[in-house]
């Protein structure tokens, strides 16, 4: 970890001066945000302002126009390896492998964090989220809310990442899948992991989140 020149350590998560140009429309200009342990931001906006595409940067899937995304104080591009283990993405594609069971999916996932990937494990994930009956079912045949569920259920390993971006996570969820990812969310925060998120619907997020809200795009 690198050491600012005042002797603090950085903000784990820091971007600086960030500007998105997609086609003809700027959707955002020096942009400077911070996300610290413990710490969950709420990324707000209309339709068009760039919440998507902030994450996609913020999660290093998308190059911003300029400025800069770093973790733990160094450039994201140069510490890939170091912040690819410890991110978590889930976008507007649930990112789950449809050749899988939904059991094989969430075993996956914790052995790619080096967690507990055995059985036991991820049928504790799959009855937290509702999904225990489905764990030997092929992904591919799951409901649109069924899937985000399994999504969402790689997040309650034995060794959750530290930081999580989440795209609409509440998507085609009921309510009691709703309350329970409340839950999670709320949990990942108390043992300092940190996340940002966008979120359309009336959700009540934990006391603790901080809002960022973007402003409508304009033209470049």
């Amino acid at each position: 970890m690198t050491i600012d020149a005042d002797g603090q350590a950085p903000a784990a998560l820091q971007a600086s001066g960030l500007e998105c140009v997609r086609g003809e429309r700027r959707l955002f200009d020096k942009l400077n945000l911070t996300v610290e342990p413990g710490q969950c931001l709420h990324v707000a906006g209309a339709n068009g302002a760039g919440k998507t595409s902030l994450l996609r940067i913020l999660a290093g899937l998308l190059l911003p126009t300029s400025g800069s995304v770093r973790w733990r104080g160094q450039e994201i591009a140069s510490a890939r390896e170091e912040f690819g283990s410890e991110l978590a993405f889930v976008g507007h594609l649930n990112g789950i492998k449809e050749e899988l069971t939904v059991l094989e999916n969430v075993c996956f996932e914790a052995a790619t964090r080096g967690g507990d990937d055995s059985e036991q494990a991820a049928l504790r994930a799959l009855e937290r989220l509702g999904l225990r009956p489905y764990a030997d079912r092929f992904a591919r045949h799951l409901s649109q809310g069924q899937k985000r569920r399994v999504a969402l259920a790689r997040l309650c390993g034995t060794a959750p990442a530290r930081l999580w971006i989440l795209d609409e996570p509440f998507n085609a969820l009921d309510t009691a899948a709703i309350a329970t990812l409340h839950d999670i969310i709320a949990e990942q925060m108390a043992r300092g992991g940190m996340i940002v998120l966008t979120v359309h619907q009336q959700i009540e997020l934990p006391a603790a989140t901080r809002r960022l809200e973007l402003a409508q795009s304009a033209p470049a």
